[in-house]
């Protein structure tokens, strides 16, 4: 089962979206700077995950969620500023 995440930044008022198959690792090596991205903006929170069968599709919807539409779509929907 593949997961398309994304996070909140409290220090920096920023989201940052991503995926992978292991959220909890995955949200420990963010907080922990091991990923360049986002490194600067610890502590990072999930503000959501969406499960995905494949990989693929985690991945295409992470690419949607990183364009304009899919921004705005966030914060239609979350309230999360960009």
């Amino acid at each position: 089962m593949a997961h398309t995440y994304i996070l909140f930044s409290v220090t920096q008022n920023k989201t940052y979206v991503g995926c992978t198959e292991d959220v909890p690792k995955r949200l420990a090596q963010h907080n922990q700077g091991r990923v360049t991205a986002t490194h600067s903006g610890r502590p990072w929170i999930i503000v959501m995950t969406e499960d995905h069968p494949t990989m693929l599709e985690a991945r295409r919807r992470e690419r949607y969620l990183k364009s304009s539409a899919g921004r705005r779509w966030l914060k239609k929907t979350l309230g999360v500023l960009q």
